[in-house]
C-alpha cells in the first residue's frame, strides 16, 4: 500500500479538514491511502463522508484520507480528479453525481466507491446495478418508494395541485431526479412548474419565481440547492407554503417532511464496501450497487405548527423539531 499525504488544491471545509487531521499518522506503512472528491459542502454530503470513515474504522481498516472539496465548480472538480489518480491512492471515496463521473473518467485502474448517486446508470459510472463491470460501485441516495410517497403525501395530505421544484438542471443526478417526480405527480394528478438553476446563489430568486404558481415546494436532492436550503425555506415561510424535502438534514433545516434515510447511512454502506475491496476479498465489479437500506418518514413538529397541520398517527411519521 501506498503512503502519500498532499494538501487539498483547493478550498477544504473546516469539518472535512478536521477529519483529515484527526486520520492522519505518517510514517505507518500498513495504512491504506484513500483520496475522497466531494462536490461541495452540506451536512448530508458531510454525514455521507463521517458514515464512510465509521464504517472503515469499525472494519479495521487503518486509513489516511486525500480530501478534496470542489465547491460547486465544474474545473476544480476535474482538476480533483486528475490529482488523486496522479496520487496513486488505493483507493477513491466519490460523494455526489459530479464528483464520481468526474474519477471515473480519470481512471479504470483505481477502485471508486461512490455514494449520494441517485441514478448509477444513466450517470455512466455501472453498466447495471446489480453487476457494476468495471472499477466503480457504491451506494445511491434514491429509495424506489420516497418519491411516489411524496406525491401521495402532497395530493391526499396537503391537497397540492401544482408542485414547485427548484433545481440545478445541469446536475445529472437532479435531472434524473426531476423526471421521476414528474412520472409519479403525474399518477396522483398533480402538475410540476420548473424552476432551474447553475449556481447556489440564484436559488433565492428561482424560489421567488414560482409564488403565486405553485401550492407546495419539492425539494430534491440536488447539491447546489440544498447547500442553499435556508433561502427557499425563508421564502417558503414568507408566503406560507409547504417544503417537502429528499433527505433528513433538510427536515431539520426548516422541510416539513421527507421520506428518506440517513445520509451517515448509506456513507457507511458504501465504507463496508470499501473495506471488503480494500481488504482483497471483493472488486467493484463483484459488488452491486446498493439502495438505502432502512427508509422512513420524518415530519418537522415545528414547521407543522407554523403551517397550522396536524399530524396524523396514520402517517407513521418520526417526529423532529
Amino acid at each position: 500500500m501506498n503512503w502519500k499525504k498532499s494538501i487539498g488544491v483547493l478550498a477544504l471545509s473546516s469539518t472535512l479538514l478536521l477529519a483529515a487531521c484527526g486520520e492522519s499518522s505518517q510514517g505507518a506503512e500498513d495504512k491504506v491511502t484513500i483520496g475522497v472528491t466531494q462536490i461541495v459542502e452540506h451536512p448530508s454530503l458531510n454525514a455521507a463522508f463521517e458514515g464512510f470513515q465509521k464504517a472503515l474504522e469499525d472494519a479495521g481498516i487503518d486509513a489516511d484520507y486525500q480530501i478534496e472539496n470542489a465547491q460547486n465548480d465544474t474545473s476544480a472538480n476535474t482538476t480533483i480528479a486528475t490529482n488523486l489518480v496522479s496520487a496513486e491512492v488505493d483507493l477513491i471515496f466519490a460523494n455526489s453525481t459530479p464528483s464520481a463521473q468526474a474519477v471515473a473518467s480519470a481512471t479504470s485502474e483505481i477502485p471508486i466507491v461512490f455514494t449520494s448517486v441517485t441514478d448509477a446508470v444513466s450517470a455512466e459510472l455501472v453498466e447495471s446495478m446489480e453487476s457494476p463491470g468495471g472499477n466503480v460501485t457504491g451506494t445511491v441516495d434514491t429509495q424506489p418508494e420516497a418519491i411516489p410517497n411524496t406525491m401521495k403525501f402532497l395530493k391526499d395530505n396537503l391537497n397540492a395541485a401544482t408542485v414547485g421544484m427548484v433545481f440545478n438542471s445541469g446536475e445529472q443526478n437532479s435531472r434524473a431526479q426531476v423526471d421521476r417526480v414528474k412520472e409519479e405527480a403525474a399518477k396522483v394528478g398533480i402538475e410540476i412548474a420548473e424552476a432551474s438553476v447553475a449556481t447556489s446563489a440564484e436559488v433565492k430568486q428561482a424560489t421567488e419565481s414560482l409564488i403565486g404558481k405553485v401550492d407546495a415546494l419539492y425539494i430534491i436532492t440536488d447539491n447546489t440547492v440544498v447547500s442553499a436550503l435556508e433561502s427557499v425555506i425563508s421564502v417558503a415561510n414568507d408566503n406560507e407554503l409547504p417544503v417537502m424535502v429528499g433527505e433528513f438534514d433538510s427536515v431539520a433545516r426548516g422541510g416539513l417532511g421527507a421520506y428518506g434515510f440517513d445520509y451517515f447511512d448509506i456513507g457507511y454502506e458504501a465504507g463496508e464496501m470499501a473495506a471488503q475491496i480494500l481488504a482483497g476479498e471483493k472488486t467493484p465489479a463483484d459488488l452491486p450497487v446498493q439502495y438505502p437500506q432502512n427508509v422512513k418518514f420524518v415530519v418537522n413538529q415545528n414547521v407543522a405548527d407554523t403551517l397550522g397541520l396536524e399530524i396524523d398517527e396514520s402517517w407513521n411519521a418520526e417526529i423532529v423539531e
